[in-house]
């Protein structure tokens, strides 16, 4: 059994793009495209980790769109259903052993994402045991919610939590609290390996195998001495305009 991190107290694990496989930049990707719009670094940036009705009406205005926001998040959920048709969703190799990995490791664990509960219990089965109180946080109403999980719901310091997310967006607002982060970036995005190098993201990962014992102790060792982001913050949104 190996001994418990010194400074970190919780990991917050993103479902979609973590845990699961990412059935959702694909769907906006062509969405986009379908509306006559281009599918750039920007318009990702954008769309990604935003309340579903503000990430519609950003699309709205990218593509040009006279559809209302509700109308596109309907057209949006009809068009996904399609897809996982032809690609359902599935469990990433190696998220119960990372899940294991941070739990003995001394570790509260808990999961997140934007949509509600019931996609947590459908699809994440016998792992959502692996998971503390209240398991599973949906954050559409407070995207990317980083200050909420770690403030409002576990009563931590920032640098006591550990997120592990795919988009750049969250990355940043991690950044900006001094909040420890490792990437797991999706395949099936566009731009968010990029967007995250940009941001300063220090410890990017291909697959959850990467996220192994060493890598959790040396960003353990960076949150307590401060230098899980270089020993720097920056303000959200800033890396996009360096």
């Amino acid at each position: 059994m190996p001994t418990a991190l010194q400074h970190l107290r919780l990991a917050a694990v993103n479902i979609d793009g973590v845990l699961l496989n990412d059935t959702f930049s694909p769907v906006i990707r062509a969405m986009v495209t379908a509306h006559g719009g281009d599918y750039t670094e920007d318009v990702e940036y954008a769309l990604f980790s935003r309340p579903r009705l503000a990430a519609a009406s950003v699309f709205a205005e990218a593509v040009g769109s006279p559809l209302s926001p509700r109308e596109l998040v309907g057209e949006y959920l009809a068009h996904r259903e399609k897809y996982l048709a032809e690609h359902p969703v599935r469990v990433l190799d190696g998220a119960g052993d990372l899940l294991r990995l941070l739990r003995a490791l001394g570790l509260r664990t808990v999961c997140y994402g934007g949509l509600d509960r019931s996609h947590f219990d459908r699809h994440l089965g016998a792992l959502t045991a692996l998971f503390d109180d209240p398991g599973y946080i949906c954050t559409d109403g407070f995207r990317p919610g980083v200050h909420e999980i770690a403030r409002d719901v576990f009563g931590l310091d920032y640098d006591r939590v550990l997120f592990i997310d795919d988009v750049a967006r969250v990355a940043e607002t991690a950044r900006a609290l001094g909040v420890p982060f490792i990437g797991r970036p999706s395949p099936e995005s566009a731009h968010q390996r990029r967007l995250m190098e940009r941001a300063g993201v220090r410890h990017l990962v291909r697959t959850l195998r990467d996220i192994d014992e060493d890598l959790l102790r040396t960003v353990d060792r960076e949150a307590m001495a401060g230098t899980v982001w270089g020993g720097t913050t920056i303000p959200s949104g800033a890396a996009r305009e360096q």
